[in-house]
C-alpha cells in the first residue's frame, strides 16, 4: 500500500513516515498544501494522512479541493486542535478519520489499517484467499496454518493482491501502489516478485490474465 504524508513538522513528518514505512507501507511526503495538494491530485495512494494546519494552502482547502475533483482516497486528518466543532468541519470537508495532536503512532497505525481495510470492503484485519491468510496488522502470513516467510516487497504484493481479491490487477497499478515516488521503478520487477511468490504460495494462489496482470481469485 502506497501513503502520502502531507505534514509541515519536519521531525513529525519523518516520525510518521518512518513508522509507516516500518509497517511495510511505501509512504511520500509533501511539507506544504500545494504540494500535497499535487501529489494527491496527481499520485494514487491507498490512503493520506493530511495535517490541518499547513503553510501556503491549509488541510482543509486541500481536502475540499480532492473531493470537488471526484478523489475519493481514504484522508485521515491531524490536527492541534481539539474542539468538536473543527472535527466536524473535517468530516463535513470530506475527511473519513482524525486524530488531534499529541498522538501515539500506533492510534495512527491502527487508523490507517482501518481506512484501507474498509476502501477494500473488508471487516477484519485478516484476509483469507484459500489456504492463505494475512494478518494486515502484524504482516503474518500463514499457508495451512504454517507460517511463511516473505521479503518486505514480496508482502507488499500478496498485501495488495489481497486487498483487492477477485479484482484484476495490472502491472502498472501494482508498481505505482507498491514503490514510493523516487523508487526507480521498473515493472518488470514485479514478473520476478510474482515468481517468488509462487514458490512460498499454492500452486493457483496468484493467477496470470493474459494481458491484463494478476488475480487472486474471490474464494
Amino acid at each position: 500500500m502506497r501513503i502520502l504524508v502531507v505534514e509541515d513538522d519536519t521531525n513529525l513528518n519523518r516520525q510518521i513516515k518512518d513508522a509507516l514505512t516500518e509497517s511495510g507501507y511505501a509512504v511520500d511526503v509533501a511539507f506544504d498544501g500545494e504540494e500535497g495538494h499535487f501529489l494527491g491530485d496527481t499520485e494514487p495512494y491507498d490512503a493520506i494522512v493530511l495535517d490541518i494546519g499547513l503553510p501556503r494552502m491549509d488541510g482543509l482547502s486541500v481536502l475540499e479541493e480532492w473531493r470537488r475533483a471526484g478523489k475519493t482516497t481514504p484522508v485521515l486528518l491531524l490536527t492541534a486542535r481539539d474542539r468538536w466543532s473543527d472535527k466536524v468541519q473535517g468530516i463535513d470537508a470530506g475527511a473519513d478519520d482524525y486524530v488531534a495532536k499529541p498522538f501515539h503512532m500506533e492510534e495512527v497505525l491502527a487508523r490507517i489499517r482501518a481506512l484501507v481495510r474498509r476502501a477494500a470492503g473488508l471487516a477484519s484485519n485478516e484476509i483469507v484467499a484459500g489456504s492463505v491468510r494475512l494478518d494486515s496488522r502484524s504482516g503474518k502470513v500463514t499457508v495451512g496454518g504454517q507460517s511463511v516467510k516473505l521479503t518486505s516487497h514480496e508482502l507488499r504484493l500478496l498485501s495488495y493482491l489481497m486487498h483487492h481479491k477477485g479484482k484484476v490487477i495490472s502491472r502498472t497499478e501494482l508498481t505505482e501502489h507498491l514503490y514510493d515516488q523516487d523508487f526507480d521503478r521498473d515493472s518488470n520487477t514485479i514478473e520476478v516478485f510474482v515468481g517468488r511468490l509462487r514458490k512460498k504460495l499454492p500452486e493457483d494462489c496468484i493467477q496470470t490474465v493474459r494481458g491484463l496482470g494478476y488475480q487472486i481469485a474471490e474464494d
